[in-house]
């Protein structure tokens, strides 16, 4: 095998050498591949983040979004564009949650017009003292206007939770926990066995009362509402049954205060979105002043 000495004799390059200049170029080679494909994977992700762009300035939030998403979803490595990307989310994030404030103002001004016309037409019991919430009832049916009298009350609280309670007056207990109505067609609605009764005596006349939450009642709110305006049987049910008339007045009551307890609802879960929503952007402009104020200890770095 020729020498070392040889080789450099003769001019020649040895093998090694040879090998490590290949070595050399292959390594460059790559990294010029390298190099270009992330050059190509942040043009094409700039492609996607200029959509994104355009749908935000024209007001399409939702294809804004979704082109945001797809670049970090098909170009994770483009980090130049991912980070513009987060930048213009959060722009997103803010418009749309400035928009939901906006419209929930709009229809809470409609729903509070309405309620004021409305209130006028109940009574609300509250006791300050020990009441944090308290109850709107139609006129006619308030304790004071019905002593001595088996009828069923409807009530809503002042955030919408509406119920019912069914009151038996009479000589003897019937220890009742349930109550049933029907009309003259035959259709009746019952309620469960209610978890909330009790009974007291006042001057020789048993008094005995059971509350149904709305949606526990058995349909028997319901009922009443949609044969508002009539008179329907009454039948209190437990050890003992009685049998009365539940009055026009008091179906009435039923739609009365049913239309009132869905507008309170309304109203209450239309505060708690914007108090969501308020609860987000806030959260959304603290990020970005985050983000700004670091970018911009970096540009100075």
């Amino acid at each position: 095998m020729p020498s070392l000495s040889c080789y450099i004799r003769q001019g020649c390059t040895p093998f090694y050498q040879n090998n490590s200049n290949m070595k050399t170029r292959l390594l460059c080679a790559c990294l010029c591949c390298t190099l270009a494909a992330c050059h190509n994977v942040e043009k094409k992700a700039e492609v996607q983040l200029a959509a994104a762009r355009t749908a935000y300035e024209r007001g399409d939030l939702n294809t804004a979004k979704m082109k945001i998403d797809s670049i970090k979803i098909l170009y994770p490595d483009a980090f130049d564009a991912r980070r513009a990307g987060i930048a213009l989310m959060q722009d997103i994030e803010i418009e749309e949650q400035t928009n939901t404030v906006a419209y929930i103002d709009s229809v809470l001004a409609i729903m509070v017009v309405r309620l004021d016309s409305l209130r006028p037409h109940f009574v609300l019991e509250k006791d300050t003292a020990y009441q944090e919430v308290g109850r709107y009832l139609v006129p006619s049916q308030v304790i004071e206007r019905n002593m001595h009298r088996s009828y069923l009350r409807f009530q809503t609280d002042e955030t919408g939770k509406m119920s019912m309670t069914s009151i038996y007056c009479g000589p003897r207990n019937i220890h009742h926990t349930a109550v049933e109505v029907s009309a003259a067609d035959g259709s009746f609605a019952q309620t469960p066995e209610s978890k909330d009764s009790y009974e007291t005596t006042n001057q020789g006349e048993h008094i005995e009362k059971a509350d149904y939450k709305l949606g526990e009642d058995g349909g028997v709110i319901g009922f009443a509402r949609l044969n508002k305006g009539k008179a329907i049987r009454l039948k209190f049910i437990g050890e003992n049954s009685f049998q009365t008339i539940l009055s026009k007045d008091d179906t009435q009551a039923a739609a009365d205060v049913y239309e009132l307890s869905s507008l309170l609802t309304t109203i209450n879960t239309l505060k708690q979105n914007r108090a969501e929503a308020l609860r987000k952007l806030e959260f959304v402009q603290k990020n970005k002043a985050r983000r700004l104020s670091r970018d911009s200890i970096l540009n100075k770095g």
